[in-house]
């Protein structure tokens, strides 16, 4: 007998969800979703992994929703701060061949970021394997020298041929996919396209706002590529424009809050901090530039709550689930005008998309500052928009069938 999950017509699934590193972040957060939202589907599902710190996780995954196991948190995350991509691929098998040989089948293993357990999971005739391509790895390491380059020939190699052996591909977003067929150039000719699945939030975690304080708020973890530093430019810039009076705000009293995922074990986390820092001293505004390392889902909710807007300030992000947080709390969005955030962010509706510059940014905060009436209503439209589009529940409605799909044949 068939048991229909929330959609109203899926049958019941075993699923396997096989992920590096359960800790906070963009990727770990889809995962959590589709992990919540499957089991309200009615199927069993089951999170591995070979890292799960309860005290720096979602909180979900300790809810007793669904299980979560962890295999090979004694590995390496790298040799002497190197090797990071081969520490990576090591403790991911070591998780595959875990379930291979320790679990009965399941009839899906979705997999993201790591795909080499793709032919391992496919050891198993039974098992259909879904891959969820964040972004092209090989585009996101660096390739700076001969040695790198030499180091890194064969790991994008099997990146490619292995992420060819999925069952389905999903993508992020339409730039994710367009950027998929420009890298693996051998896949896109044998017609391998990956499907478009948006990540969501929880609209309903959201509440109204409390306020519109004069405070910009930036969420990201601290990686260089996050491109922090623009907000901090930014904000120091917003005092250039228009003197220090703007319709009854004094903006000696705006502030800035960074806040964001923070890992003491990754070098990169510790050393962008302080360079950070000491770019907020070197622009004068130290004194106004508040620091927060990785805050916890009700402490960002509520800074979320207070803020005037977020800045989003990664380029050519191919995602990023900040700004779709930041406008299901009602606050508008001002992010670069690449990548991901075009295909979120309704330009001049919902928020600003901009060049990458601190003058470009800082001209969206003025725009804000001076008419709090406008950025209340972006709030709203934002709001209205990502219940629409991105919330997770649309997110599950699409996941659970192309799932049900797969295990049933009728993914060609």
């Amino acid at each position: 007998m068939k048991k229909k999950g929330r959609s109203g017509g899926s049958s019941k699934l075993n699923i396997a969800i096989i992920h590096p590193d359960l800790g906070i972040g963009g990727a770990e957060r889809l995962i959590v979703d589709a992990a919540v939202e499957l089991a309200s589907h009615g199927h069993n599902v089951h999170i591995f992994t070979a890292h799960h710190d309860r005290s720096r996780c979602f909180e979900e995954t300790l809810s007793g929703t669904f299980p979560v196991t962890v295999y090979g948190a004694f590995l390496p995350r790298h040799i002497f701060y190197r090797f990071h991509a081969i520490c990576a691929y090591l403790r991911c098998i070591f998780v595959a061949l875990c379930v291979l040989f320790l679990w009965p089948s399941f009839n899906i293993v979705l997999a993201d970021q790591v795909s080499v357990v793709i032919p391992l999971m496919k050891l198993k005739r039974s098992t259909k394997v879904v891959f969820y391509c964040h972004f092209p790895d090989l585009l996101l390491a660096q390739h700076s020298s001969f040695l790198r380059m030499i180091y890194r020939k064969p790991i994008d190699m099997v990146e490619e041929t292995t992420t060819g052996m999925a069952d389905l591909i999903l993508v992020n977003s339409r730039f994710t996919a367009s950027t998929f067929a420009n890298t693996f150039k051998s896949l896109n000719a044998r017609g391998i396209q990956p499907s478009v699945l948006y990540p969501a939030v929880n609209v309903e975690q959201f509440d109204k706002p409390s306020a519109f304080k004069l405070n910009f708020l930036s969420i990201n973890r601290f990686e260089r590529k996050k491109n922090v530093g623009l907000a901090i430019s930014a904000f120091a810039m917003l005092h250039t424009l228009k003197g220090d009076v703007l319709h009854g705000h004094n903006l000696a009293d705006a502030t800035l809050t960074i806040a964001g995922g923070f890992d003491k074990r990754l070098r990169e986390n510790v050393e962008y901090l302080e360079e950070l820092k000491r770019l907020a001293e070197s622009e004068g505004v130290s004194n106004r530039v508040n620091f927060i390392t990785s805050c916890s889902t009700a402490e960002r909710n509520m800074l979320l709550s207070q803020c005037l807007c977020v800045l989003y300030t990664p380029k050519d992000e191919h995602f990023g689930i900040v700004p779709l947080e930041a406008m299901a709390a009602q606050k508008p969005v001002i992010a670069c005008n690449s990548g991901g955030p075009v295909e979120t962010i309704k330009d001049g509706i919902t928020g600003f998309l901009c060049d990458p510059t601190p003058r470009e940014f800082s001209l969206a905060m003025f725009k804000l500052i001076n008419d709090l009436q406008m950025t209340e209503s972006m709030g709203r439209e934002a709001r209205k928009h990502v219940s629409e589009v991105f919330s997770t529940e649309v997110f599950g409605k699409h996941l659970n069938q192309f799932l049900v799909d797969v295990a049933w044949g009728k993914s060609e």
